[in-house]
C-alpha cells in the first residue's frame, strides 16, 4: 500500500550547499519534515552541481517521511552563464544587456527537455528564446534552420 501524501513542498537550493537556514529550515519544519536529514540527502546527491540553483518537489508523507525531485536549473540562470552576465536587465523591452547565440538556446532547451512544455527540442529553445528576451538579451541566430 502506498504512503498518504501529506503535502508538497517547492524550493529552490543551491547544489550541495542546503542548510537549516531560511528557506530551507522553515519551509521543512512548517510540515515536520527531519531538516538535516533532508539537507545530507540532497547534498549527496547534488556534489555534481556544486553551486548551482536547483528547483527541488520535496513530497512529504502523512508520517513525516520524506522523498524529493530534483530538477535542472532554471532557464534563467542557465541564459546567463551563457551572456555571462551576474543579472537581466530591468527594463527588457529597451534596455539590452547581452546576447545569447540561438545554439546556445537548443543547449539549454536540450538540458530542460524533461521539465519543459514542449514535445520538440526546436519548440523548447523557442520558449528558451522567449525567456531570454524577457531578460533583456538578443538572440542571435536563425531558428528556422534546424542542424
Amino acid at each position: 500500500m502506498a504512503k498518504e501524501i501529506g503535502g508538497f513542498i517547492k524550493l529552490q537550493v543551491k547544489g550541495g550547499q542546503a542548510n537549516p537556514a531560511p528557506p530551507v529550515g522553515p519551509a521543512l519544519g512548517a510540515k515536520g519534515v527531519n531538516i538535516m536529514e533532508f539537507c545530507k540527502r540532497f547534498n549527496a546527491e547534488t556534489q555534481d552541481k556544486q553551486g548551482k540553483v536547483l528547483p527541488v518537489v520535496i513530497t512529504v508523507f502523512k508520517d513525516k517521511s520524506f522523498s524529493f525531485v530534483i530538477k535542472t536549473p532554471p532557464a534563467a540562470v542557465q541564459l546567463l552563464e551563457a551572456a555571462k552576465l551576474k543579472k537581466g536587465s530591468g527594463v527588457p523591452n529597451r534596455d539590452k544587456v547581452g546576447t545569447v547565440s540561438w545554439e546556445d538556446c537548443i543547449k539549454i532547451a536540450e538540458d530542460k527537455m524533461a521539465d519543459l512544455n514542449a514535445f520538440t527540442v526546436e519548440a523548447g529553445a523557442m520558449m528558451i528564446a522567449g525567456t531570454a528576451r524577457s531578460m533583456g538579451l538578443n538572440v542571435k541566430g536563425n531558428p528556422n534552420v534546424s542542424e
